[in-house]
Order: C-alpha cells, then sequence, then structure tokens
C-alpha cells in the first residue's frame, strides 16, 4: 500500500510522456490503477452501487487497451493483474485510493475521461 501511494507520489513529478511513451514508473502506476479497477469491478452489486461496478470495469477495459498500445505486453498486464487481484479481492471498495487513481489516470491520459464514459456508455464493457 505505501508503494502504491509513493509511486503515485513520484509519477505527479515526473513527466507523463517519454518521446512519446510512458516511463517505466507510469507504466507501474497505471498497472496499479487497473488492478484496484478490476478488484472493484468484482465487488457484488448489493455491496456496491452498480454504477461504480461498471465505471470500474470500463475504466480497467481501457486501461488495458490503452497499455497494449503503449507496447506493454498481454501477459504481463495480465500477470500484473493477477497481482492485484490476489491483494484486493473481498477487500471493501475503498473511494479514497480509487479517486486518487481517477486523479492520477486523468492528468497522466488526458483523454481518459471521456473514453472510459463513452465505454460506460457504449454498455459494451
Amino acid at each position: 500500500m505505501k508503494k502504491f501511494f509513493i509511486i503515485l507520489f513520484l509519477t505527479a513529478f515526473s513527466s507523463a510522456y517519454a518521446e512519446g511513451h510512458l516511463s517505466e514508473i507510469d507504466k507501474k502506476a497505471a498497472l496499479k490503477c487497473t488492478g484496484l479497477y478490476y478488484a472493484n469491478s468484482m465487488i457484488p452489486q448489493g455491496t456496491l452501487e452498480l454504477d461504480k461496478i461498471v465505471y470500474s470495469i470500463s475504466a480497467k477495459k481501457f486501461l488495458t487497451s490503452y497499455l497494449m498500445k503503449e507496447g506493454v505486453k498481454e501477459d504481463f498486464i495480465n500477470t500484473e493483474l493477477n497481482k492485484s487481484i490476489d491483494e484486493l479481492y473481498g477487500k471493501p471498495y475503498d473511494e479514497k485510493k480509487t479517486g486518487e487513481c481517477d486523479k492520477y489516470i486523468y492528468k497522466l491520459i488526458p483523454e481518459a475521461k471521456g473514453e472510459i464514459d463513452k465505454i460506460v456508455k457504449s454498455g459494451i464493457y
């Protein structure tokens, strides 16, 4: 958990793009957020509002595609997501961590909010 906040703090001061590509720090932080969204999407609907579950599924889908476009191998993404699920599955929704990821991702990828909203509205997640 400490690492997560340290990475987010460090990335706030690092460049989002290094010659048009994500830095290693940004990739790691984006993967952590993707894992958090993925874990949130598995929280039962009776425990978490449906709109938060749908948003989490959509954000996970967007970030997974984005990371693959940035050259991160799908197998590596899946391995990292599995680590996040092992760590976070069954834990309650963390409003603060999710909000920090939202802010981080929106700053890192300016079009992220609009693209995630499109996925939410499309119903194809």
